[in-house]
């Protein structure tokens, strides 16, 4: 079993320059997953990338979402699907199975749907369950700041530093660093994550 997140950048076509938000997806992409041939950036502003642990499905679309919501005026949609990977190419995009169908599909309905993230595991009710919670978290990060974004990546690429530090590293003071994750509920979204991951290691 494995996992594939189908994406794309909203509003991109509002930058002139590509390379703005670029540069920044295949950072992300390669910090997620730093074997080149699992991940792919294509059409422009689309994107695959295979996270191999399921359970850490959810908390790698946040990653990415915080990346490029750092970003004036950009966000990004995702699909992610689970299951299996049963034809590998060095192209990810040229690679199949269930995780990559699903992914697909999923991913087809994300504008229909006016939603930003969604899931297909292969099981309805779970799939149901997951995308309500979903719902609920996009109702926080939908509506990230530039600077909420940007202290949720700081937070999640600095695991064992305490908010001292990370307001250290781009200059602001401790509490300020405080007032932004919590203004990004990211307690809230680091307890939902714990959820997602005990529900998709039980069906692994």
């Amino acid at each position: 079993m494995t996992s594939i997140i189908t994406g794309d950048i909203v509003a991109s076509r509002s930058k002139h320059n590509p390379e703005e938000y670029l540069s920044e997806l295949r950072y992300a992409l390669g910090v997620l997953q730093p074997q080149k041939s699992l991940w792919e950036i294509f059409r422009g502003d689309s994107f695959q990338v295979e996270i191999e642990d399921p359970s850490q499905a959810f908390w790698s679309a946040v990653y990415l979402k915080a990346v490029i919501k750092t970003i004036k005026n950009l966000d990004v949609r995702m699909a992610i699907g689970i299951g299996e990977k049963t034809f590998e190419t060095p192209k990810i995009s040229e690679s199949n199975g269930s995780a990559f169908i699903r992914s697909g599909e999923i991913f087809e309905n994300l504008k229909k749907e006016k939603t930003n993230l969604a899931i297909k595991t292969g099981q309805e009710f779970l799939d149901k369950e997951l995308n309500t919670y979903f719902q609920l978290t996009l109702m926080a990060m939908d509506y990230w700041t530039i600077n909420s974004a940007e202290v949720i990546q700081l937070t999640m690429e600095n695991p064992r530093h305490n908010q001292e530090e990370l307001g250290a590293l781009i200059g602001i003071k401790q509490n300020t660093v405080s007032e932004r994750q919590k203004r990004a509920f990211w307690e809230e979204l680091k307890a939902f994550n714990e959820v997602f991951s005990h529900k998709i290691k039980s069906i692994l």
